[in-house]
């Protein structure tokens, strides 16, 4: 399976790539092949254009200034995405990413009858995420009903391609726990990748 790996953090030394470096030495061990998209490294703009934005409903939709991370997309058979969770969120450079390159006629196209967008993602089959956020277990999932995994997937990967194998791993209360934890829930990451199958 191709995997286009997404990487969501500005510090090269950050637990996320950490996560990341992991995640790919599992999955190329495990006979995959690894496409790693490091955002801030290649640099990429998270600002929707004014064009882009005028063009959204516009048959074809022009997708020429991402192009190279939309093939690598195409590519794929599997996406998987490395992130912190800021604020019960994205990164800003993530949800950039999905505003550019989740664009009309990629992963998504407008249904002429109005009202719905219809799948066009479906050469993804697997889509994870593997986060981290500060604070504990029960502020996200019993106070703030765990709004990143019900984006990711009731508003972003449903709408975006059929038949997912997605899958969440979360590492909570980051900013308090200390590096056993840390290691095991590397472990953990790559325990899940290597029970991967082709």
């Amino acid at each position: 399976m191709r995997i286009l790996l997404v990487l969501a953090h500005p510090l090269e030394d950050s637990f996320a790539a950490a996560v990341a470096k992991t995640a790919e030495e599992a999955l190329v061990a495990g006979g995959h092949e690894v496409d790693l998209l490091d955002l801030y490294r290649e640099d990429f703009d998270p600002r929707l254009t004014e064009a882009e934005r005028r063009a959204y409903v516009d048959q074809p939709y022009d997708v020429s200034a991402v192009e190279t991370i939309v093939a690598r997309l195409r590519a794929a058979d599997g996406l998987m995405l490395v992130f912190p969770q800021w604020w019960f969120n994205f990164p800003a450079i993530l949800k950039g990413f999905f505003d550019r390159v989740f664009a009309p006629g990629v992963a998504f196209h407008h249904d002429p009858a109005g009202g719905r967008i219809v799948p066009q993602l479906s050469n993804i089959r697997l889509f994870w995420a593997l986060t981290t956020t500060g604070s504990p277990w029960w502020v996200v999932h019993l106070y703030m009903g765990n709004p990143v995994r019900r984006l990711l997937k009731r508003g972003i990967a449903a709408f975006c391609a059929r038949r997912l194998d997605f899958r969440m791993l979360t590492l909570h209360d980051m900013d308090r726990i200390g590096e056993a934890k840390r290691r095991a829930h590397l472990s953990r990451v790559r325990n899940a990748l290597a029970a991967l199958s082709l």
